[in-house]
């Protein structure tokens, strides 16, 4: 509830908020619901005044319908769509992530999840010239794989340096720290990375969310629930307000039939537009973990679910000459 204060509207003065506090009438709501006939009659104004006050206040705070033509307009207007750099991703993905939205990446141990997030980030900084947020809540971001992704995309050592300078990397341990340098992006954060990274932020990613909210979640820890829909609001109105894909990982339980699942929960599972289960694929006879993942689209607004599809790691650093998101079968992992 809004607290009535003086100036937010015209008329609404010091004195009125004085009289109207007396009569136990606090806040917009308390206005707006009360009889003004009556309440001119306790305060110092007249009933044309507070009439007035009462209409000004309800234009300001009451929510007006939006047209399903006005949405439209809106979404063809504000939404980008941003290729991760593998054909069978963004085919997945109904052409990329999408700004405005929250995209997960599910998956166990091994799958791939920071792999993807690694290439992703490179393919936007490098090929897009738009800046990254990287939030790293596990340590496992590595310069040098990077780095080693940028000099399979260009051997020209200057243009790797300003792909690489467009990544801009926070770290945050725990929940509070995340939840600080989320406030700190949207508070103007954003803006100065833009500023000094030769391009527009476009894409924000949280690797991984999981990571600082599973320990506080369970028991009697109600805490925990709050903190994560905290995480959630902060992400949701960041990646709409400013136009930006958010990208977050997320580990796997299984449920009580034994199917493997995102974590967090079912109030989570309402948070993210979309959702990509990531697992591993091991070929027949390899002497070695394969580098292939099979990706299933588990929740989606634009595409049936249950989709699949196979793409390999390797490809954010493969060679010139590769046409595929697939390895070739013959080929051997390194």
């Amino acid at each position: 509830m809004v607290v009535l204060r003086a100036g937010m509207c015209p008329g609404l003065e010091e004195d009125l908020i004085r009289d109207l506090r007396a009569a136990d009438v606090k806040t917009v709501e308390d206005l707006v619901s009360s009889d003004i006939e009556e309440l001119a009659q306790k305060c110092s104004a007249s009933y044309k005044a507070l009439f007035a006050i009462r209409r000004v206040l309800l234009a300001q705070h009451t929510a007006f319908p939006v047209s399903g033509a006005d949405l439209y307009e809106e979404l063809l207007s504000s939404t980008a769509i941003l290729s991760t750099g593998n054909p069978s991703l963004d085919k997945l993905l109904d052409s990329g992530l999408y700004t405005g939205e929250i995209t997960e990446l599910s998956g166990g141990p091994g799958s791939g999840k920071s792999q993807v997030c690694f290439g992703v980030a490179v393919h936007i900084s490098h090929r897009l010239k738009q800046s990254v947020i990287y939030i790293d809540t596990t340590g496992g971001l590595s310069a040098s794989r990077l780095l080693q992704m940028l000099q399979t995309e260009t051997s020209n050592t200057e243009a790797q340096m300003e792909a690489l300078q467009r990544i801009h990397v926070f770290r945050s341990f725990d929940v509070f720290s995340l939840l600080d340098c989320l406030h700190g992006l949207s508070g103007g954060g954003l803006q100065q990375a833009s500023v000094g990274g030769g391009g527009s932020v476009k894409a924000v990613i949280v690797d991984s969310v999981s990571a600082v909210i599973s320990p506080l979640l369970g028991g009697k820890q109600n805490e925990g629930l709050s903190l994560m829909i905290q995480v959630a609001g902060v992400l949701k109105t960041m990646a709409k307000d400013f136009n930006i894909a958010a990208l977050v990982t997320n580990h796997v339980t299984r449920s009580s039939s034994g199917e493997v699942q995102p974590g967090l929960g079912a109030s989570w599972g309402h948070i993210p537009r979309t959702r990509v289960l990531l697992e591993r694929l091991e070929e027949a006879g390899a002497v070695s973990h394969s580098s292939l993942r099979s990706a299933t689209l588990i929740k989606s607004s634009r595409r049936p679910c249950l989709i699949k599809e196979q793409f390999d790691l390797q490809w954010w650093s493969r060679s010139k000459e590769g046409t595929s998101g697939k390895r070739k079968r013959d080929e051997t992992d390194s």
